[in-house]
């Protein structure tokens, strides 16, 4: 019998307290869905999310590690961080892509971080946050096996997802991707959600790492896409955007043809929703059974984002994107065609390795020709395992600033004249 002095906990007053996670998300929306499901699954597992980092014991870090700016700011970020293991915080996670790239250096040069979680181990962030002894085996999730397309195998054949120079990289690329089943805990305002379709990349783009970051192209499978966007939409989401790094080529690994087309159609028949966009559209995916889904649908927005990363054909080659000018032209033209009031948006790359001034001239002229809505311009950045890496004739970092603003402004004074003034 106890003492006066003593108590008798119950099962439940005898579990230790559920951890206090806050999250930072960086980067791009496909990182923000990770974070999501991390956070679901913390959630699920009886974690209790906090939005303020100074009241979290467990402080999660999802990073991006596109471009050397993005490096550094997630590096920024895990220091700020950091400096609250001073007070109430006794664990700090980083995730995501700086983890695929960065592990070993991770874990030696900040040695404040007790535990990293790659962007193909999204399950293994019970037991960093201390929540769980060990994720589930792969047998258990049926969402890591999937198909690749031809050209993913042709590319892995050919060295394109290789990281065997990248110290601390696990030999295994990453294969995970959620499902419809996967718990979730949306970051965005209630009205609003993003969807991931597909995951990785299998195009041979020389200034990008992310197939080796994210692994090889890998599409959800349509009905599990369907069944997210009827329960989103029954909780109150009325906007859903699908993302990916190339939403355009989703299905091609079930051999599905005009598979993104095919889904919008699907989910523009979801009565609840009233806007469904997608991001990104390779140029040479853009479908006219594509365009016409989109026309045909009052509810999928007449919006385009087709990142064309230069108009020079000698640039683009060099790029191994290919196209031209005159191509990319003749595209514009019959999306406007075919949709009308479409919004056309775009990204390009100033300063690539061996960007001549007639190149960058030919790019300046495309985008006074193209006339776009929106228009965004990024200053190369060199990355360690990207085929550009080893290209020579790199232009100085003043001279590329110099390119870049140009640019801008031709596209500032577009945007002005198409808009109606006050």
């Amino acid at each position: 019998m106890p003492s006066k002095s003593s108590s008798v906990l119950t099962p439940e007053e005898s579990k230790p307290a559920a951890p206090k996670v806050g999250f930072v998300s960086l980067g791009c929306p496909k990182n923000l869905v990770d974070s999501e499901v991390m956070m679901g699954m913390l959630s699920q597992a009886g974690a209790d999310l906090v939005q303020r980092a100074e009241d979290a014991d467990v402080i999660v870090v999802n990073t991006c590690s596109f471009i050397e700016s993005a490096q550094q700011e997630s590096v920024n970020t895990i220091l700020e961080m950091a400096r609250h293991k001073a007070g109430n915080a006794k664990k700090l996670v980083v995730a995501g892509c700086l983890v695929e790239r960065f592990r070993d250096e991770i874990r030696k040069n900040i040695p404040e971080v007790d535990a990293v979680v790659g962007t193909g181990e999204l399950e293994s962030i019970l037991q960093a946050a201390g929540v769980a002894a060990a994720p589930p085996s792969a047998e258990d999730s049926p969402f890591r096996i999937f198909t690749s397309r031809p050209e993913g195998d042709a590319r892995a054949i050919q060295g394109r997802f290789s990281r065997e120079n990248w110290d601390g990289a696990v030999s295994d690329l990453p294969n995970y991707l959620y499902d419809d089943a996967t718990p979730r805990v949306l970051a965005t305002a209630r009205s609003t959600a993003y969807i991931k379709i597909a995951e990785g990349c299998d195009h041979p783009c020389g200034f990008c790492i992310i197939p080796q970051l994210r692994g090889k192209f890998r599409s959800r499978r349509f009905e599990s896409v369907v069944a997210e966007a009827e329960r989103l939409a029954h909780s109150g989401v009325r906007e859903i955007t699908l993302i990916g790094q190339d939403t355009t080529c989703y299905g091609e690994d079930f051999a599905l043809k005009d598979g993104l087309a095919l889904l919008l159609e699907k989910l523009a028949t979801i009565e609840q929703l009233r806007w469904v966009r997608f991001l990104y559209a390779y140029p040479n995916k853009i479908t006219n059974r594509l365009l016409e889904t989109i026309a045909a649908n009052e509810k999928i927005c007449s919006y385009l984002d087709v990142p064309l990363q230069h108009a020079s054909a000698a640039t683009l080659k060099r790029m191994k994107r290919g196209g031209s000018a005159d191509i990319f032209l003749r595209t514009i033209e019959k999306a406007r065609r075919t949709i009308p009031g479409l919004t056309l948006r775009t990204s390009f790359i100033v300063g690539f390795p061996g960007e001549t001034e007639k190149e960058f001239e030919e790019l300046c002229e495309f985008v006074k020709a193209a006339e776009f809505d929106w228009m965004g311009s990024f200053a190369y950045s060199d990355q360690e395992g990207a085929t550009a890496y080893a290209l020579e004739d790199k232009l100085p970092f003043l001279e590329i600033e110099r390119r870049r603003k140009h640019l801008m402004q031709i596209q500032k004074q577009i945007s002005r004249n198409a808009r109606p003034r006050n």
